[in-house]
């Protein structure tokens, strides 16, 4: 099979000048061969050469020209360059076809010069494994010895070879196959999906970093939870993520029940995906009940309950995020948050919506109400067709409130009309509780709705607040 015409970019007849030049075989292989067939935009260009693939990185930026940079990494046997064309800055990194051998207790391999079908058998799947010449004479010519365009046919995502190997070798490959599949949709072969639950022990030599960014790719697939539904089958995610898990199944008391909080916390994932590209919302949808277990109590009259799981929930945020290496930064703490918040809009759709409990939201999530609302809504997985369309119209008048209640009453950015340095220089104090009482009295007010968010208003209040505490302005 000849692919010339998917040879669309200009770098690919630069690489091919020059590699005759060298007189050294050249392929692009691994995941643009296999985007360019799915008709998937791809910027990873991995370009395979025999013979010295910094050498060809150097010719290749010298006959780009002023507008490229090389970059080499000698450890590693590659080398990258980068340049700018059409709006579009390219990364085309370039090796030499090597083998790998591998010990058993380290994901570090051996490294060798290899040939093109030695370097095609160490790659992971079969849809990565194949490779286009770059040379004059066989340019666009498909090297496909895996049947890797057989397996894009039919949707299937299996390893070049013994998928034990593979996935002993480099257990990372166990995250990939599902992160894969999730993407693209694919279905995993049964033999590498068998090979994936007894290897998967092996996922504790990969570090945190190298799981959680093929987990992150994952979480941001158009449906999150088909991935997650492969982890917790093959035994990975009681490994990485042994909390989600423990969320799975229900008890049973005479007739009294209560839901599967994984399937439901993996249908709010998927109900959110289509509504944000933020991870971190998405984290939070992952995240929402996952103090559920350790909050559950069976009580007679009302069943099973799970009172204060939010508030939990916010706070195991933080040792979570630090055993997975994820950030702990402001994007933890908006995940905290949320988790946290997660039942305030809902509380406030089930019941008569009032100014003041909107005020009360806006004033404590700030500037992310929007996506707490949006965490919410996706939150909503009854069956009961009449109960989820109570909760559409009443969270819609929530959102119709926040936007008015914050241009009358600019409370998402909410700063005290008064503040503690005034009421100190008016009455003639040093700092104490009385200071904190008014400033609290003030900011409840103007969140009932009792006075306006101004100053002048505020100005009253404060006065006779203050008299009720002995205190009297200073003359």
């Amino acid at each position: 099979m000849n692919l010339e015409k998917q040879l669309n970019l200009p770098i690919f007849e630069i690489v091919q000048q020059v590699a005759d030049q060298m007189q050294i075989e050249t392929y692009v292989v691994g995941g643009w061969v296999r985007d360019v067939i799915l008709k998937r935009e791809s910027k990873d260009v991995d370009i395979v050469c025999i013979g010295s693939g910094i050498e060809l990185a150097r010719n290749v930026a010298n006959k780009i020209g002023r507008h490229s940079k090389v970059s080499v990494f000698k450890n590693f046997g590659t080398a990258m360059v980068n340049y700018y064309e059409n709006g579009t800055n390219w990364q085309i990194e370039f090796v030499g076809a090597r083998k790998e051998s591998y010990s058993h207790d380290s994901r570090k391999p051996i490294v060798e010069d290899g040939t093109l079908e030695e370097d095609q058998n160490r790659r992971d799947f079969t849809i990565n494994a194949m490779a286009i010449s770059l040379n004059k004479a066989t340019y666009g010519n498909l090297i496909d010895p895996f049947n890797g365009l057989e397996d894009i046919e039919n949707k299937i995502i299996q390893t070049p070879l013994d998928p034990d190997i593979t996935f002993s070798d480099d257990p990372l490959r166990m995250m990939r196959a599902i992160r894969f599949s999730t993407q693209l949709k694919f279905y995993i072969h049964n033999d590498t999906f068998d090979a994936i639950t007894r290897n998967a022990n092996r996922i504790e030599i990969i570090s945190q970093e190298r799981i959680i960014d093929e987990m992150n790719k994952m979480i941001m697939s158009s449906t999150p939870s088909y991935g997650f539904k492969l982890m917790e089958k093959s035994g990975l995610l009681n490994l990485i993520l042994p909390e989600l898990v423990a969320l799975k199944g229900s008890d049973y008391v005479g007739e009294k029940t209560h839901k599967d909080n994984f399937k439901h916390t993996l249908e709010v994932l998927d109900n959110i995906a289509p509504n944000t590209d933020n991870l971190w919302l998405r984290w939070a949808a992952i995240l929402h009940d996952i103090a559920k277990p350790l909050t559950k109590r069976y009580e007679p009259r009302v069943g099973f309950t799970f009172h204060g799981h939010e508030v939990k929930g916010g706070r195991m945020v933080k040792h979570i995020f630090k055993r997975l290496r994820l950030p702990l930064n402001e994007n933890m703490k908006y995940v905290e948050k949320l988790v946290g918040m997660h039942l305030r809009p809902i509380i406030i759709a089930e019941d008569i919506v009032t100014d003041s409990a909107v005020r009360r939201l806006l004033f404590d999530a700030g500037d992310d109400v929007d996506d707490l609302i949006t965490l919410c809504e996706a939150d909503i997985t009854s069956k009961n067709f009449h109960k989820v369309q109570k909760f559409k119209r009443n969270f819609e008048i929530v959102r119709q409130k926040l936007i008015y209640l914050e241009e009358s009453d600019k409370i998402r950015r909410f700063q005290p009309p008064v503040s503690g340095e005034d009421i100190m220089k008016i009455f003639d104090i040093t700092p104490c509780k009385e200071i904190g009482i008014i400033k609290t009295n003030i900011k409840d007010a103007i969140l009932e709705g009792t006075i306006p968010n101004d100053r002048e208003e505020a100005l009253k209040l404060m006065y006779k607040e203050a008299e009720k505490l002995g205190l009297k302005p200073k003359k």
